[in-house]
């Protein structure tokens, strides 16, 4: 398991208070709090060293690219917009941030990055796909493509969104409203289809639809892909290399088969070493708001849908930062219905369960962690869980109280009256 530790960057001040500030990065890993509190600064930061471990264990760049704090801070943190949030000389240089990951583990502290191998055997090539907040832009504009898009992150999902699209070869199926999602490739359209209340067939492009099906469709659709193409990579043993990896891929061959002083059999474990270091098997999808413009209802399907994707292969990860109070009582069904997957065994009870949380999308609940980030002070704190559930005393389960106790105290007033 990953983890990150973090102090002194941007919102974050003491950073987590437990654990000796280690921040682990699970299978699902959720962040709450208020605006400021600084949830997507650590999505940005995770996305971030880990994007950097992968770039190391695959040979992209040696260590000493990133060691430099003017390159690293610039080159790197520039992506996500996260640059100007270091504690640096006027702060008195205090920013620290420590990461651990399978491949590699990197330290800055004193504008200095140290980097150093890890080596676990089990360290799994990632997709990582950063899914911003402005991704419903995408949807409203008729040719994003043709906008000068400031947002790196976005612009990459836009590309991903692009390379998804053209992978429909029929109609995709959406779990919110009935729907179904259809890609006219010629004019580059994408329609919502579906049935109104008198059962007429409807069609609607989804840059005239609700503002919820144009947050919601293009996540959908680009998670969908890309768990699915990591999912095929992972069964045939062998990933969508890049050109450029393909090239260098028949260099690091090249010269593999040129070494004369190797034997056949040590030639075919080179290979194979540089062979897996190409090789996607794990899809890390960093989510800024799922819950975006969404109903309670359509929250709890779109959340299904991702954890049942996140379900598709051992290494994928799924990173969240919401303000929803439903998401947390979401993630709760699906632990708990879990725990009675295993014992359920006549198929009506299958289907009752089902019903409630697809069998797909479910979750371990040692595989979820929830934190929670305080705007005024600048901690994080781990949520606790109940007997392995989330619990209840949240801050944002707690709005949701004070509303109802604040709606008490004006009907005390009203019978004053």
């Amino acid at each position: 398991m990953s983890k990150i530790k973090i102090k002194n960057f941007g919102p974050i001040k003491e950073g987590l208070l437990d654990n000796d500030g280690w921040i682990d990065i699970k299978k699902v890993t959720v962040f709450i709090g208020n605006q400021g509190s600084g949830k997507s600064t650590v999505a940005k930061l995770i996305s971030t060293f880990t994007w950097i471990e992968k770039a190391l264990t695959r040979g992209d760049y040696e260590p000493k690219e990133f060691t430099s704090y003017s390159r690293f801070r610039k080159n790197y943190c520039s992506y996500h917009r996260i640059d100007n949030y270091f504690f640096d000389i006027e702060k008195n240089d205090s920013t620290e941030i420590e990461y651990l990951g399978k491949s590699y583990k990197m330290k800055y502290k004193k504008s200095l990055l140290e980097i150093s191998e890890v080596k676990q055997a089990d360290y799994q090539l990632p997709q990582i796909m950063y899914v911003p907040a402005e991704r419903n832009f995408i949807s409203y504009v008729k040719s994003p493509k043709e906008l000068k898009i400031s947002s790196e992150s976005l612009k990459e999902f836009l590309n991903e969104f692009d390379k998804a699209k053209e992978a429909m070869k029929v109609s995709v199926k959406l779990p919110i409203n009935n729907t179904d999602l259809e890609y006219d490739k010629l004019n580059d359209i994408v329609n919502i289809k579906g049935k109104d209340k008198d059962g007429k067939d409807y069609k609607v492009r989804l840059t005239e639809s609700s503002s919820g099906f144009q947050s919601f469709v293009p996540l959908y659709l680009v998670s969908e892909y890309l768990a699915n193409t990591i999912k095929k990579s992972s069964e045939a043993n062998h990933g969508g290399m890049s050109s450029e990896e393909i090239d260098r891929f028949k260099k690091l061959a090249a010269e593999i088969y040129s070494n004369e002083a190797l034997t056949s059999e040590q030639r075919r474990a080179a290979l194979s070493a540089i062979s897996s270091k190409f090789n996607k098997t794990a899809f890390i999808n960093i989510i800024e708001e799922p819950e975006q413009n969404l109903f309670p209802t359509s929250q709890q399907k779109m959340l299904n849908s991702l954890l049942e994707f996140n379900n598709m292969s051992k290494g994928n990860k799924l990173i969240l930062t919401t303000h929803s109070p439903y998401l947390i009582n979401y993630l709760t069904l699906a632990v708990e219905a879990d725990k009675l997957k295993e014992s359920v065994k006549t198929n009506d009870l299958k289907s009752k369960l089902n019903e409630i949380v697809p069998l797909n999308s479910t979750l371990n609940g040692n595989n979820l962690v929830i934190y929670e980030l305080d705007e005024k002070d600048g901690t994080i704190s781990l949520l606790d869980n109940y007997k392995g559930l989330p619990f209840d005393e949240n801050k944002l389960n707690n709005e949701l109280g004070e509303g109802n106790e604040s709606f008490s105290k004006l009907l005390e007033i009203e019978q004053r009256l």
